[in-house]
């Protein structure tokens, strides 16, 4: 196989996966390594890192699996060839690393048993030198020529390029960390809370509790809360907006049940009980979005078991907005299910949308949920909704997420 053929499907393979999650990156290197230490024939690949007078082992494939040299490992820069084929000293080419007066007498050549070298130095985007790409064999004889380096060197420009982006992203990612720490720390959030009507009773049965963040940058909470899942704090930032909740929700009247979001993580972690201890639970609503991943159906039904025999309820929210709705509604067995605004949006106007809705709220009849339309904007949908079949309903139009002394005073108009 020749150079050029190797090279084109592990670049177009990798390029197309460009931008996505660090992950990828180490797996895109993992697997030019090991490429190339088979294309020429070596015992062990190697990118290292040139760090604080030391080089410091990033990645490394080797043909044996107890090889001598692991991720991690660092040595004195000036003990590695790596040094001095970046700075020049050293050609990237050692047919024989016994006959060189440097590497001949290097610790380093003994330790690992090197006796034929090829690498290449390493480059970021911004052209700063990383460290260096590198194989080597324990045999000499292996016929490396400057096709073999310039094939070497193609693909540590290439690597250059995803440690460039990983690096990238992991300082993205330390400022995102600190930039949700602050928010737990000192607390920048807040709970605004939107009613829930029933409009055959005239009256608010409930109210959603929703977060918003009083720091910079200005964004919907979705975002705060994703890119906490991002960093490792999303569970520590819910359990902060539900604790918020819970503590601005105090004055609500015991006419009136709370609805809390939460995620199956939060769940699962089993502290949820120790936060809504002192609320009666007849009183308090879980909702579940539609659009999260739940991996173990068991083991979140036998999470929320005790909750349940305290007389909870569960619903699923943004049903309609996707695949999963009916799934989690019937593994779950909601009491509630919460129509997505996506589906109420103009449904006075679209037959499609209120043909799905009305599969729906059937669908809750006969498994006995009871159904909540979310983002109701104008008297048509409301209307519409009605004459589906609808009881409860939120939305603007019923009234906006307030603050809990507007919502006080909301409980008391007819």
């Amino acid at each position: 196989m020749d150079n050029d053929s190797l090279i084109a499907p592990l670049l177009a393979a990798a390029d197309k996966r460009f931008g996505t999650d660090g992950s990828h990156h180490v797996q895109d290197i993992e697997h030019i390594l090991k490429t190339l230490r088979t294309h020429l024939g070596m015992d062990v690949a190697f990118i290292a890192e040139f760090l604080d007078g030391k080089r410091v082992i990033r990645h490394v494939d080797s043909k044996h699996s107890a090889g001598r040299l692991a991720s991690g490992d660092s040595h004195p820069l000036e003990d590695s060839y790596c040094h001095y084929i970046a700075n020049g000293e050293l050609d990237g080419i050692l047919a024989d690393t016994s006959l060189h007066p440097l590497t001949r007498n290097m610790p380093v050549t003994q330790a690992l048993d090197i006796a034929n070298y090829i690498g290449v130095p390493v480059h970021l985007p911004d052209g700063s030198l990383f460290g260096t790409f590198c194989c080597f064999d324990h045999k000499t004889g292996r016929n490396l020529g400057p096709r073999d380096q310039a094939l070497l060197g193609a693909f540590a420009e290439f690597a250059g390029r995803l440690i460039g982006q990983s690096m990238e992203r992991e300082a993205g990612d330390r400022e995102i960390r600190e930039r949700i720490l602050n928010v737990i720390r000192h607390q920048r959030l807040r709970t605004v809370f939107q009613p829930i009507l029933h409009m055959e009773e005239r009256r608010v049965v409930g109210f959603e509790a929703l977060t918003r963040f009083d720091t910079e940058p200005c964004r919907p909470p979705n975002l705060w809360f994703d890119e906490a899942d991002r960093v490792g704090l999303g569970l520590e930032l819910q359990k902060l907006a539900v604790q918020t909740a819970l503590r601005t929700a105090a004055p609500l009247p015991k006419t009136s049940y709370l609805s809390l979001n939460v995620s199956p993580e939060q769940i699962l972690d089993g502290k949820l009980a120790d936060d809504l201890r002192g609320w009666p639970t007849d009183r308090v609503l879980l909702e579940i979005t539609e659009h999260a991943r739940i991996s173990d159906y068991p083991a979140l039904r036998q999470a929320l078991a005790p909750l349940r025999e305290q007389g909870m309820d569960i619903a699923v929210d943004d049903a309609g907005a996707g695949y999963a709705s009916f799934q989690h509604v019937l593994e779950l067995e909601a009491e509630i299910i919460k129509l997505d605004i996506s589906l109420i949006r103009d449904i006075h106007r679209d037959r499609a949308r209120q043909a799905l809705a009305a599969a729906l709220i059937r669908f809750g009849e006969v498994i006995g949920a009871r159904v909540i339309a979310e983002g109701v904007e104008s008297r048509e949908e409301l209307a519409t909704l009605r004459r589906l079949g609808v009881a409860k309903v939120q939305g603007y139009f019923v009234g906006k997420p307030m603050p809990i002394e507007d919502a006080l005073r909301f409980t008391a108009v007819d």
